[in-house]
């Protein structure tokens, strides 16, 4: 398969929404290695620390659905700009919370305008760029997790110990008004999908979306992906401590070296979903995290250099699982459905997500000396999910790839000049 070159406006492109994807999901990620902190801090039980992270995912959810009906009747550029405002607002005020209840409470606001930005994100992907792209294009902004691994959560962990918990998020806010500059001034008007729009309600555009046959069976997939994804990340960071005995001032080594090896992946996976298969890489990705979640899970205390090890494994079969699915789903929808599609989409990963983490909360406890117990558990049921995906996304590529007519609708509406 001929591989196309992108051009320096495209190229810009990638790399805005990448930098873009870098904040929002480092906003989201950070907490997990702060759990070991926050929960001695705030004083407060695994319960309340998983209703910290799904506060930010159901409202995500909620915040999602309500503008899924309304995604495809406006400039995308305007979207972004305004939903990434809120969400540095909210980062702010998670920033600046002094206790448990108005951390969670800030936690819902940023929800509200962090959750949509990726669907609009995955919008603008499928309008500028062809699907034989797009698996590349998923591996360069995918590398936002690497990223924030490498560079953010690490650093954000040396702040939090040096300057508290507090600290992390005052870094995102700093390096989010960065990143919205170029955004405000550079990006170009996304708009050529209006003229694709019925004068249809918002709310009737948005239920035929949600019950299309077709699309219904993407909204599965991404809640089941979600529902496994989200039930390891709470308390990553605590199973190390507790667990694994790995100390806090360690922990960043995990994560960055961890990163820096995930950095390398996502590029490679994006190549192999275009020129391979998407679903080959999907399945392989998913088999490779499978096995290394059920080794991970039933680890006792171990060294360092193994623990690093694993999570090297189990992060490469996550981002190249994540980067294939996602570079799939974008070929579901009709041109004319693409923001309302990945807009309920995420809508629905982020609430899976949230209920994925109010069930870790509860699978999860912790005794007196701080050890976590149940971790087998979570392990085989993440385990089950990864297993059903594998079916289900073998579903999804036969309808994409087994109908002709679909050829014509899985093509972006503009390429970026």
């Amino acid at each position: 398969m001929k591989k196309e070159k992108f051009s320096k406006y495209q190229k810009f492109i990638i790399a805005l929404l990448a930098f873009l994807q870098f904040t929002v999901v480092l906003d989201f990620m950070v907490l997990s290695p702060l759990s070991a902190i926050l929960l001695t801090e705030l004083n407060i039980t695994t319960s309340q620390f998983g209703l910290v992270v799904s506060a930010y995912a159901l409202s995500a959810g909620a915040s999602g659905i309500l503008a899924a009906g309304f995604a495809d009747k406006f400039d995308r550029k305007k979207l972004l700009v305004f939903f990434y405002a809120g969400f540095i607002i909210g980062t702010l005020f998670c920033g600046l919370a002094p206790n448990y209840h108005l951390l969670l409470l800030a936690r819902i606001f940023t929800g509200i305008f962090g959750g949509v930005i990726g669907a609009i994100v995955f919008a603008i992907i499928t309008d500028l760029f062809e699907l034989k792209q797009r698996g590349r294009v998923m591996g360069f902004v995918q590398m936002a997790f690497a990223a924030s691994q490498i560079l953010g959560i690490p650093f954000g962990l040396y702040l939090a110990n040096k300057l508290g918990w507090h600290a992390p998020f005052i870094f995102i806010v700093i390096t989010a008004i960065i990143a919205f500059i170029p955004l405000l001034i550079y990006l170009k008007p996304i708009n050529a999908h209006l003229a694709l729009q019925t004068k249809e309600n918002a709310f009737v555009h948005l239920a035929k979306t949600f019950f299309d046959k077709r699309y219904l069976k993407g909204f599965s997939m991404t809640t089941v992906l979600a529902l496994g994804g989200f039930m390891l990340m709470p308390f990553g960071a605590a199973y190390s401590v507790h667990n694994l005995g790995i100390s806090v001032e360690n922990l960043p080594m995990v994560y960055l070296i961890t990163g820096v090896f995930s950095i390398f992946v996502g590029p490679i996976a994006g190549k192999l979903s275009d020129s391979k298969g998407k679903f080959k890489v999907f399945a392989g990705g998913s088999i490779i995290a499978m096995i290394f979640i059920l080794i991970y899970c039933n680890m006792g205390v171990s060294p360092l250099w193994l623990v690093i090890a694993i999570n090297i494994l189990i992060f490469m079969g996550i981002t190249s699982r994540m980067i294939a699915s996602q570079a799939l789903l974008t070929a579901i929808p009709d041109a004319k459905d693409r923001g309302a599609f990945m807009g309920i989409n995420s809508a629905v990963m982020q609430i899976a997500g949230g209920i994925a983490a109010g069930v870790s909360g509860i699978i999860v406890t912790q005794d007196a000396s701080g050890v976590l117990g149940n971790y087998p558990i979570l392990g085989i049921v993440v385990s089950i999910t990864i297993v059903c995906t594998i079916f289900m996304m073998s579903g999804i590529n036969k309808m994409i790839y087994g109908s002709k007519t679909k050829e014509k609708q899985i093509e972006p509406l503009s390429v970026a000049a």
